[in-house]
């Protein structure tokens, strides 16, 4: 039987996890970059000593982070930008969607698609954020949250994986209990 040895087993797992490590510091590296930007490479600031932070906490190689900082000082690139989406889920749940792109039609198209694949669309804006308020750890759900049946639990629950398996989303929030 070929294929059936320890090291195609560790190849295997050792793909998985590359692969979520890379998508993490992907969505990393855009922080760190739009932070960089707005500090001008201040490593004092507190937006960038918080990227930074996150960032080891995360393992990302020091190198990585240095790259970032200076690409984010030194090139022209197109600006980031910090979008945030709205939209209402299963069951009624509020859901808000923080992006970091550099292309805001692009990811307003990614969004729709992810959302209409699960049965879910944008809301206008300030339709769902009433159902959030900003605290010290971030967003948070404000005095209301709603209760899920099993069967709604299962389709939000397929539906965050898939907003945050895209690169340009950075968090996604809701107010399901």
């Amino acid at each position: 039987m070929s294929g059936h040895n320890k090291f195609s087993k560790i190849k295997h797992q050792k793909a998985a996890n590359d692969a979520k490590k890379s998508n993490v510091f992907g969505k990393l590296v855009r922080f760190i970059t739009v932070e960089a930007k707005k500090s001008g490479g201040n490593l004092k600031s507190p937006g960038l000593a918080l990227a930074i932070e996150k960032a080891r906490k995360e393992n990302m190689p020091n190198d990585t982070i240095e790259r970032a900082i200076k690409k984010a000082t030194t090139d022209n690139s197109a600006q980031m930008e910090n979008i945030q989406y709205e939209s209402y889920g299963p069951g009624g749940i509020a859901i808000l969607v923080e992006v970091l792109t550099d292309n805001r039609n692009k990811a307003a198209q990614e969004i729709k698609a992810i959302l209409a694949r699960h049965g879910a669309e944008l809301a206008s804006p300030g339709s769902a954020s009433w159902a959030f308020a900003k605290g010290p750890d971030g967003v948070i759900a404000a005095t209301t949250t709603m209760p899920l049946e099993d069967e709604d639990i299962e389709k939000l629950q397929a539906l965050v994986e898939a907003l945050e398996e895209n690169e340009e989303v950075q968090e996604v929030f809701t107010n399901a209990e």
